[in-house]
């Protein structure tokens, strides 16, 4: 559940932003794209986000239903637009981004939108942290969560923190603690998880604008042990090029070691890396098996042009590790 958009990605690869002369249309948003990665390795999904009634809409629309994704629950917002992003390249670390979300038709998911979809029926539910960011869909968010878990689904959430979809950054840390009593399993960054951690006692020192700027730093250990105090079982800390790491409950530490690739663009790896995260727990695989799908799926695709269009199949991935290590 959550946003969904048009993606224009730079074909100039390395080309400064004020230089791109074209773009390729994709399909993207953080939900979006691990739905479309979980249904390419085989899993039966459905996706929960909004539209406008316009031709952008049919364009997410018409690829989510040829890669087979479940968009029966998906409604159209009148008066609202599809929302757009467009995306630079410029390897090895900048990929600027510029989102389009202003009256955009995912943040208008109502708690009415939910109880048409599968929430309470489905094994896994996953959501992000933008979706916290306005209501209706923050309220929606929240009550989709807790049907799903009081019926008994694994509840993923992804952290997603993106500082410019919130009126003020320093808000970010207290809305996603107030939904992780509904939650399982948390991913997310080892900035995203100390952005989630900031309380009050660290918001006085810092700006609205030092949070904007990712400069948020701190002992991701003791974010994580504070967040596993609040409900999930496990936190999973993305560590990039060094893989992932379980965080339980327990005090039980689990690392997965990533596999090494040259860089193309790294929009969309921590995506791929939860569809197959997510694909691992819905077959019972271990914390590490599960991790190291994940990290296969983010090598993946970050050597490849975008997000949800170049999510790998499970022949791809098994292909893929196959002289790397295996999974």
């Amino acid at each position: 559940m959550g946003r969904s958009s048009l993606d224009l990605y730079a074909i100039e690869v390395g080309a400064a932003f004020p230089d791109i002369r074209s773009f390729a249309a994709y399909v993207g948003g953080s939900p979006t794209n691990i739905c479309v990665g979980a249904q390419r390795l085989g899993l039966k999904t459905a996706l929960l986000t909004a539209v406008g009634e316009d031709p952008v809409g049919d364009f997410v629309l018409q690829f989510l239903r040829k890669e087979g994704v479940d968009t029966s629950f998906i409604p159209r917002k009148v008066g609202r637009r599809t929302s757009a992003v467009v995306l630079g390249i410029e390897p090895p670390d900048r990929f600027p981004l510029v989102f389009y979300r202003d009256n955009c038709a995912d943040v208008a998911l109502t708690i009415d939108d939910v109880l048409a979809a599968p929430a309470e029926s489905c094994r896994i539910f996953e959501f992000a942290g933008t979706n916290l960011s306005q209501e209706p869909c923050r309220s929606a968010t929240l009550f989709a969560a807790e049907c799903a878990h009081a019926a008994g689904a694994q509840v993923v959430f992804d952290v997603d923190f993106r500082p410019d979809q919130w009126h003020d950054a320093r808000a970010f840390g207290q809305n996603v603690r107030a939904a992780l009593s509904l939650v399982d399993v948390v991913i997310g960054t080892q900035d995203e998880l100390n952005a989630a951690n900031l309380d009050e006692v660290h918001l006085v020192h810092l700006t609205h604008q030092q949070v904007s700027d990712a400069r948020v730093r701190g002992d991701v250990g003791a974010a994580i042990d504070r967040l596993l105090r609040l409900g999930p079982s496990v936190v999973i800390e993305k560590r990039g090029r060094d893989g992932a790491r379980a965080h339980l409950v327990s005090g039980e530490v689990v690392d997965a070691p990533g596999y090494p690739v040259e860089v193309q663009n790294i929009l969309g790896a921590g995506d791929a890396f939860a569809a197959g995260f997510i694909y691992g727990q819905h077959k019972g695989w271990s914390w590490r098996k599960s991790m190291r799908l994940g990290n296969a799926c983010g090598a993946l695709v970050v050597t490849r042009h975008g997000c949800a269009n170049f999510m790998p199949t499970l022949p791809e991935v098994r292909a893929f590790v196959a002289g790397r290590g295996g999974l």
